[in-house]
């Protein structure tokens, strides 16, 4: 599995544009084959932030959801709204067994 983060501070005048780009990204990007999550989220400490976070099935999926024409729009459209270019780190990992309930409920 792959985990993404990401965010993008917005200025004062276009944190409701981001918003509004954000949201529509994230729910076009659920419905892509290998998506488990892809959601938006306001930083409570800095309001010009957004934060997204993501979990990809393996890299296929991740480097198909990169190619799809609407998703490389809204890395282009957010970049020219923001304060600052926008982050993305790509993480591999498996999710652990040792104390997590939700993952030894998903074993049974």
């Amino acid at each position: 599995m792959l985990i993404v983060t990401g965010s993008v501070e917005a200025r004062p005048d276009t944190i409701d544009r981001i918003l509004e780009l954000g949201l529509a990204h994230v729910q076009r990007s659920r419905l892509e084959p290998g998506c488990i999550l892809h959601s938006i989220h306001r930083d409570v400490e800095n309001e010009l932030r957004v934060v997204f976070i993501e979990q990809w099935e393996d890299t296929k999926a991740l480097e198909d959801h990169f190619h799809v024409p609407a998703s490389r729009e809204f890395v282009r459209q957010a970049s020219a709204l923001a304060f600052r270019p926008p982050e993305m780190s790509i993480f591999h990992a498996e999710v652990a067994l040792i104390g997590n309930p939700a993952a030894e409920k998903r074993r049974d």
